[in-house]
């Protein structure tokens, strides 16, 4: 079986967010199940690639397709002005020249897996441009929506650009409410649409989280397939973590709180490992809750322990927690930056990990916590709810959840969290179980084979 991938970003090369961890750690996966992987993804500015093609895994190749005015740009997809406005000519470009890329190293996709709006011209293109090319005569398409958020939309003015007929502009095409809608495209032209978790799938049919395409969902013929993402154990672990001041197991559980005591020097907090140290690495956006946290930022730092956050986006969060950092400087550690290696320091370091999100199609920090032995507090959505059961409800419990969006159902769940910190034996039992658990992308690739072998024989 032979699968192209099309993603606008690949870890570790370019990452926004899940959607390259996926591109990066998918294939890698597929490679063990027998599947021939090949992977095109834009050649940024940012990227040293010392060669084109580039392995990775043990012989997944990625294909880097070149355009230095589209792509020798500091960012992937805008910069602290907004979306870059040719993010049309840019991502049309890169669908078709993958498929032109597919021609001339001569691999012929049984199917290709596209990723989210900036791929989503590809299966439009497998069934228009070519649709009579031998080449592609039984090549099929799977979409995988990341983030229903972002869709691609533009002004109908632009539709020449995407290259095919003006005829596809209408309602069974990409043409959405006046506007053309790449990953309305991507979903009607598809053999098959999953997303990244089961509860996500559901989510994304329903008017609150569907972004207006949750019609378009739900009259498709095909049902909308929701796959949990999976974590790449051996880059995300403890024991190996070359980023942490002491490694550790669950067989050296004790050792954990070297981390946690290390994180608090370097954040100006009171060193104890008897304060409770909640964690949050986040991308700072509506999306993520960080308006309940801020709503009981008070009580948190004055009555229940420390707060250490790391992250970067929207400049009204920046403002707001520069403003949190000033007033509670001695319990709440703030860093409004990138840092992969203080991210993982505070995976292993806090005692709780923090996910509020108003939605969550998959999530990659709880599992990361999970395998960290940092218990999650989770607002019950998307692939929250698929990973994390509450403690208090479960005796297999892995972590704190919470159903109301509201500052006050979080603080509870944090409270709750505490008591059981409080209580060392049970404490020890559940940061023991939370390592155990198991989020590989083994589970996951099993799924997308059997998924792929069903779209290719129909």
């Amino acid at each position: 079986m032979k699968i192209a991938f099309f993603s606008s970003e690949v870890a570790p090369f370019a990452k926004t967010g899940g959607l390259a961890d996926v591109a990066g750690s998918l294939p890698i996966a597929l490679e063990t199940e027998g599947v021939e992987v090949v992977i095109l993804a834009p050649m940024y500015q940012t990227l040293s690639i010392k060669e084109n093609p580039t392995t990775i895994g043990e012989k997944t190749k990625v294909y880097w397709i070149e355009h230095p005015s589209y792509f020798s740009r500091e960012g992937l997809y805008g910069d602290r002005f907004g979306d870059y406005s040719d993010n049309l000519d840019r991502f049309s470009y890169f669908c078709r020249q993958s498929l032109e890329s597919l021609k001339r190293i001569q691999f012929k996709p049984d199917l290709v897996h596209c990723h989210d709006w900036q791929t989503a011209l590809a299966p439009v293109y497998l069934k228009t441009l070519y649709r009579a090319d031998p080449f592609f005569h039984r090549t099929k398409a799977v979409l995988t929506i990341h983030n229903m958020a972002y869709q691609g939309i533009f002004q109908s003015g632009e539709f020449s650009k995407v290259g095919i007929g003006s005829e596809w502009f209408m309602v069974e095409g990409l043409e959405f409410f006046g506007k053309v809608n790449l990953l309305k495209g991507g979903i009607q032209f598809a053999d098959a649409v999953t997303t990244v978790s089961p509860t996500y799938a559901q989510e994304i049919q329903t008017p609150e989280h569907g972004f207006g395409l949750d019609g378009v969902l739900n009259g498709q013929k095909r049902q909308v397939i929701g796959i949990l993402n999976g974590l790449d154990h051996q880059q995300w672990n403890p024991e190996t973590d070359p980023h942490l001041i002491q490694n550790y197991s669950t067989a050296t559980l004790d050792k954990k709180i070297e981390n946690k005591l290390d994180l608090q020097e370097k954040g100006g907090l009171g060193v104890d490992k008897e304060i409770p140290l909640i964690g949050m690495v986040s991308r700072l956006a509506d999306q993520k809750g960080l308006e309940l946290v801020a709503e009981m930022i008070r009580d948190l730092c004055s009555k229940l322990g420390q707060f250490i956050l790391l992250g970067t986006g929207d400049n009204v969060y920046h403002t707001l927690f520069e403003k949190i950092h000033k007033k509670f400087d001695k319990t709440a550690a703030i860093y409004l930056k990138f840092d992969a290696a203080l991210a993982q320091k505070i995976y292993a370091g806090a005692d709780f990990f923090l996910i509020p999100s108003r939605y969550e199609p998959c999530g990659l920090g709880q599992m990361i916590a999970l395998r960290y032995g940092t218990i999650p507090i989770v607002r019950r959505t998307g692939g929250l709810a698929d990973t994390v059961k509450d403690c208090d409800q479960t005796p297999d419990g892995n972590g704190f959840v919470f159903e109301e969006y509201s500052s006050k159902a979080l603080y509870q769940a944090v409270e709750r969290g505490i008591k059981a910190f409080q209580n060392k034996e049970r404490w020890k039992k559940l940061v023991q179980r939370a390592m155990e658990c198991d989020f590989s992308w083994r589970i996951s690739a099993k799924k997308y084979v059997k998924l792929y072998e069903r779209v290719i024989a129909d």
